[in-house]
C-alpha cells in the first residue's frame, strides 16, 4: 500500500502520485487517492501527460474510469498536442474511446453552459446589430475554387438575444448538403433558450439551457456515443489541422511601380481598409493510423480519384503565394520496454521510444500568408461585439472555430471587414463583413433598412418591420418576433443531434476535401455511383 501522506514518498511515486498509481493500473487505490483530494489531478509528469493522458495512451481502462468520474478534463493535449480522444483512438480499445467520448461530450455540455452568464452578459451590453458574414473558399489550385462551397452566414443581435441563418449545413455520405437552417438564442434571466429551426421541414428542435442545478446524471447519459460513433473513430486517420501562429508578424501591403511605393488601402463593402499581410503562419496537418487495420489502411490509401492524384502534384510543388509542402511520415518502433524508472526521470532520453501502440504519423508543413482587411473607423467592435457570437458559434461550428482561432490573436488596430486564413492546405477561406444593419440591401425585421417589406425565405411574415427610416449604420431596432419559432412550424423538445455538429477538425477537412476530389472527378470526366446520388454543389 503507497503512503497516505506524499511527504513520506521517495522517487516517482512521491513526486507523481497519481501517474505512478497509473502505471501500474492499481485503480482502486488511484481512486482513495483521488478522493483524499490532496493531489493535483491534472498534474503533467516529466513526459507532459496528466494522469488521464497516461492512463489512456496505457490503455488501463479503470484507471480512466476513475480519473473521468473525479473531473479529470478530457480536452487537454500532451506535450505532442495530441487530445485524450485522439490517443484513446490509437489503442483500437472500443471501450475505452466510448469512455473518453461520453466525458468529453459531458464536460463540453457544463463548460458551455459555465460560459452562458458571461455570454449574456457582453450581449446584454452590446449595441444591436445585423451583419453578414461571407464565407469563401479560395485556392491556388486551378478550378478547385470554382468547385468549392461558399455560405452567407446572417447574424441578428438584440439584447441577449442572436440568430444565425445558414444554407451551408455539412455533409452528409461525403458531400456538402444545403438547406435553410436558422439557429437561435434567447438569452433569459436564470436560463438560455437554444433552437435550431428547419424551414424546409417546417420543424423547430428547441432546448432549454438552466445555468444552475444540471443533474449530472442526466447530462451523461444524453451524452453516450452510439457504437456506430465509436466505429467511425476506429475504422478512420486521426487527423488534426493546427495554425502555428507562434511567430507570426503583421505587415501593411504595399503598392505602387518605378520604387514609388505607398500603403495600401482597398474599399470593402463601402468601408475604407487598410491591407495587411500576415506572414509565418504554418498550417500544421497530422495524421495518425498504428489503430487502423491493414484492410482499413489500403482503403484510405486506395480511395484515389484523377483529381486526387493531381493534387498530390500540386502539394509537392506548393503553390504561388505558399511554401513548398513539406511532408515527413514516422513510424516509430518501440523495440525494448519502458520502465518507471526510465519514464518518470526526466533526464533520461527516451528518443523514439514511448510507451503505448508504436506511431504511424504522416506531418504535412507549409507556410502560408493570411491576409488582413482592417477598418479603424468601423461602426462594430470585434471585442464587444463580434467576439461573443464567434465564441457561441465556434462551440458546434468547426468554420468558426478556425476563425476564432485567429482573431484571438494580437491584430493590427481596426475591425477586419475582410479576413482570408488558411484552414487546409489547398484551402483558404475567405471572410468578408457586410450589410450591416441593412445599408446595401433591405432585411426584414431590421427596423430602418431600406426597404423591409419583402420577408425573406423561411422567415414570419409577421416579423417584418413597418418602418421605412433611413437606416442607421451605427444602430438599429430588430424585430422581437425574429427569435420566436414561426407560426406554423412543429416545436419539438431537444435539440437534435447530427453526426455534423461534431466539431472535431478531421471532420470538417475530411468534407472539403471530399467535396473537392468528386466534384473534380465529374470534371475530369470520371464516373462514381455516390456522385450520381449527391451531385455536387458547384457555386
Amino acid at each position: 500500500m503507497i503512503p497516505a501522506n506524499a511527504s513520506t514518498r521517495k522517487g516517482p511515486e512521491g513526486k507523481y502520485p497519481l501517474h505512478y498509481l497509473v502505471w501500474h493500473n492499481r485503480h482502486r487505490e488511484l481512486e482513495k487517492e483521488v478522493r483524499a483530494g490532496q493531489v493535483d489531478i491534472e498534474q503533467l509528469d516529466p513526459r507532459g501527460r496528466t494522469p488521464l493522458h497516461l492512463a489512456t495512451t496505457l490503455g488501463h481502462l479503470e484507471c480512466a474510469r476513475v480519473l473521468l468520474a473525479h473531473g479529470a478534463d478530457v480536452g487537454r493535449e500532451n506535450r505532442s498536442g495530441w487530445t485524450v480522444l485522439q490517443e484513446a483512438v490509437s489503442t483500437r480499445d472500443l471501450e475505452l474511446v466510448q469512455l473518453v467520448l461520453r466525458y468529453r461530450d459531458y464536460q463540453r455540455v457544463v463548460k458551455r453552459l459555465a460560459g452562458i452568464p458571461v455570454l449574456l452578459e457582453k450581449l446584454r451590453k452590446a449595441q444591436d446589430f445585423y451583419v453578414e458574414m461571407k464565407w469563401e473558399f479560395t485556392s491556388w489550385v486551378p478550378l478547385v475554387s470554382k468547385i468549392c462551397p461558399s455560405d452567407t452566414y446572417k447574424v441578428w443581435k438584440s439584447g441577449q438575444n442572436l440568430r444565425v441563418d445558414t444554407t451551408l449545413l455539412g455533409f452528409d455520405h461525403m458531400t456538402w448538403q444545403r438547406g435553410n437552417r436558422s439557429f437561435v438564442f434567447r438569452g433569459q434571466d436564470t436560463s438560455a433558450v437554444v433552437m435550431e429551426i428547419d424551414h424546409d421541414r417546417r420543424v423547430v428542435y428547441t432546448e432549454t439551457l438552466a445555468l444552475a442545478g444540471q443533474d449530472r446524471e442526466l447530462l451523461l447519459a444524453a451524452a453516450q456515443p452510439t457504437e456506430e460513433q465509436v466505429l467511425s473513430r476506429l475504422t478512420a486517420p486521426v487527423v488534426t489541422t493546427q495554425l502555428d501562429t507562434k511567430n507570426i508578424s503583421f505587415e501593411r501591403n504595399k503598392t505602387g511601380i518605378l520604387g514609388w511605393r505607398s500603403e495600401k488601402t482597398e474599399m470593402v463593402n463601402g468601408y475604407e481598409a487598410k491591407v495587411y499581410g500576415a506572414s509565418n503562419v504554418e498550417l500544421i496537418t497530422r495524421t495518425r493510423t498504428e489503430h487502423l487495420s491493414e484492410q482499413h489502411k489500403g482503403k484510405v490509401k486506395g480511395c484515389k480519384t484523377p483529381l486526387q492524384s493531381f493534387l498530390g502534384i500540386a502539394e509537392q510543388h506548393g503553390g504561388p503565394q505558399n511554401g513548398t509542402l513539406i511532408t515527413q511520415t514516422l513510424s516509430q518502433a518501440n523495440p525494448t520496454a519502458i520502465t518507471a524508472e526510465e519514464y518518470f526521470n526526466p533526464n533520461f532520453e527516451l528518443g523514439n521510444r514511448d510507451m503505448g501502440r508504436p506511431m504511424e504519423l504522416t506531418t504535412k508543413t507549409q507556410k502560408f500568408k493570411a491576409k488582413l482587411w482592417l477598418c479603424e473607423e468601423h461602426p462594430l467592435s470585434l471585442c464587444e461585439q463580434v467576439a461573443p457570437i464567434i465564441d457561441l458559434m465556434a462551440v458546434s461550428n468547426a468554420l468558426f472555430a478556425k476563425l476564432r482561432d485567429f482573431i484571438t490573436l494580437r491584430l493590427p488596430p481596426g475591425f477586419p471587414v475582410k479576413i482570408e486564413i488558411p484552414i487546409f492546405h489547398i484551402l483558404n477561406a475567405r471572410i468578408t463583413f457586410g450589410n450591416l444593419n441593412g445599408c446595401d440591401e433591405p432585411v426584414p425585421s431590421v427596423r430602418g433598412s431600406p426597404s423591409s417589406e419583402t420577408p425573406s425565405p423561411g422567415s414570419d411574415s409577421s416579423s417584418v418591420s413597418s418602418s421605412s427610416s433611413t437606416t442607421s449604420c451605427r444602430g438599429c431596432e430588430i424585430s422581437p418576433a425574429l427569435f420566436e419559432a414561426p407560426r406554423g412550424y412543429s416545436v419539438l423538445g431537444g435539440q437534435r443531434e447530427a453526426a455534423t455538429r461534431d466539431d472535431d477538425d478531421d471532420l470538417l477537412q475530411f468534407a472539403i476535401q471530399q467535396s473537392l476530389l468528386e466534384a473534380g472527378s465529374h470534371h475530369l470526366g470520371g464516373t462514381n455511383q455516390q456522385q450520381a446520388r449527391h451531385p455536387p454543389h458547384v457555386l
